[in-house]
């Protein structure tokens, strides 16, 4: 009996807190962009599968292309228009300039203080000098340009000598994976981690640093249930937090591992680590272990696997559309030659291949909803009220293929870039302030990638079928069905690459 009094007692608290709440609000929330009706406790997240960004679309096109959901208790804006989106990040740009707590960001990102955790203030622009000064400018760039270069070089001898004369089927995410990481993990530490033990220095150390990688790019960004439903944490909801907790102190434990090693080598040399630590003995304020160890994981984070997801959906792309491959490679011969390999500084004598990448970037953007933003005080997009502490996605994937801003939308047309302004019309890399700082190494990374897969060899489909373009759920969009294409050397080409 008593049992049952207060389970109504308790129903009856529920539904008090619920009308309180909602009355709450109602007030407070007034004017708000338009979106689906929403259930106590989970609001909206039971209507959202995945990937993300589809199921935003589908919202959207019934409720208009600035929406409002409710993740929780937690009110999300969704942009999907190209003036709001402007409108975000020009009137808008430091209100928006915040970033969402999420536990990955807690864990991982030492406490949201990395470049791209971190909330907008002194520290983050600290944090983004250093980033736009001291790592990722063009003269640093520079610097790093032998060891991509031997990177991509390695990757084209490994594709020569599986294929040789004949068509030969390639699985070409790994490869692409192997080479952004080793080329990263060079910039940073001077160090191979991926491929044949013989090709590695430590292999066990190489063997958990290749562990770590696949655990990292599991966690997603603004699509964890228990960042908005704070009860599931009481039960540690997927294993989560516990994840979490031993993954940051594994990476905790490698980086500062990195950081030692070259603190202590007698001779310096040319990788990301010495030179923040060389910077370190005149500046230790600014640039602590803690700081030198972000940036790297960011680096990681942000730099690899989306060159390896954008390498695959252009192979993809070309391989569907052999007519745009011919033109790239008539280009090529033409502009290039087969005397000598391409190389960073022809990018721009190649403007088909570079319309290529951007016709790539449009229809299968690596960050399709970018990085969530969040609004630090009030604010007003295309006349509806964002209230403080709003998150504010973009929808970049479908802004990418608007049938109001782009011809043919779904078709693969790098043609349409030769029109001068088109390409500012992508947003792939965002907008703003909180843009990717690393967008110039992107572009660097897969053109010249592109470019000697295409000079270097032949490519065709598995079989007569166009290859499926079906994207799955994650931060960086990948395929559902990875890339598999049958590969031949051209000659003599690719005997340059023994030079």
């Amino acid at each position: 009996m008593m049992i049952t009094f207060l389970f109504y007692y308790f129903l009856l608290f529920l539904a008090f807190f619920f009308s309180l709440n909602l009355f709450v609000q109602n007030k407070k929330f007034k004017n708000i962009p338009p979106g689906p009706p929403s259930l106590p406790i989970i609001g909206n997240l039971h209507q959202l599968k995945k990937p993300l960004h589809h199921a935003f679309h589908r919202i959207s096109q019934r409720y208009g292309q600035i929406i409002s959901l409710w993740f929780g208790s937690r009110l999300v804006v969704v942009v999907s228009s190209p003036s709001a989106v402007q409108e975000c990040f020009s009137k808008n740009d430091i209100v928006l300039a915040n970033r969402p707590r999420f536990l990955v960001g807690e864990y991982i990102s030492y406490n949201c203080t990395t470049l791209v955790f971190s909330p907008y203030g002194d520290h983050w622009r600290n944090l983004r000098r250093i980033t736009a000064v001291e790592v990722l400018s063009n003269h640093r760039l520079n610097k790093f340009l032998e060891m991509r270069r031997d990177e991509m070089k390695r990757l084209v001898q490994k594709l020569a000598q599986d294929s040789s004369d004949e068509f030969v089927k390639m699985e070409m995410k790994p490869r692409f994976s192997e080479m952004t990481f080793n080329t990263m993990m060079r910039m940073i530490s001077g160090k191979r981690y991926w491929g044949d033990d013989h090709e590695v220095g430590d292999v066990e150390e190489a063997r958990k640093f290749r562990e770590m990688i696949k655990e990292l790019v599991t966690f997603g960004g603004a699509n964890n249930p228990a960042d908005f439903l704070p009860i599931l944490r009481w039960f540690d909801y997927d294993h989560l937090e516990s994840r979490l907790k031993g993954f940051a102190k594994r990476s905790d434990g490698f980086l500062q591992g990195l950081i030692d090693e070259h603190r202590n080598a007698k001779e310096k040399a040319n990788t990301m680590i010495d030179h923040l630590l060389s910077l370190q003995e005149s500046q230790p304020e600014y640039y602590t272990d803690q700081i030198i160890k972000g940036l790297a994981l960011v680096m990681l984070l942000a730099g690899t696997d989306t060159s390896a997801t954008t390498l695959e959906w252009a192979m993809t792309c070309l391989l569907n559309n052999p007519h745009v491959l011919e033109k790239a490679k008539k280009e090529i011969d033409t502009q290039i030659g087969n005397e000598r390999l391409i190389d960073e500084p022809d990018m721009s004598k190649l403007p088909y291949l570079q319309n290529i990448i951007s016709e790539t970037l449009r229809l299968h953007p690596a960050a399709p909803l970018l990085v969530p933003h969040e609004a630090s005080n009030d604010c007003t997009i295309a006349g509806y009220n964002v209230p403080r502490g709003t998150m504010v996605l973009i929808n970049a994937w479908a802004i990418h293929r608007d049938p109001q801003l782009w011809s043919d939308p779904t078709g693969f047309m790098p043609e349409r870039f030769e029109k001068e302004g088109e390409a500012n019309k992508l947003i792939p890399f965002g907008l703003g302030r909180r843009a990717c700082p690393g967008s110039g190494l992107a572009q660097r990374t897969v053109g010249l990638t592109l470019g000697l897969l295409i000079q270097c060899f032949e490519w065709k489909r598995v079989s007569e079928e166009e290859i499926d373009e079906t994207e799955g759920a994650g931060v960086t969009m990948p395929k559902v069905i990875p890339l598999e294409a049958m590969c031949k050397a051209r000659h003599p080409i690719i005997n340059k690459l023994s030079a």
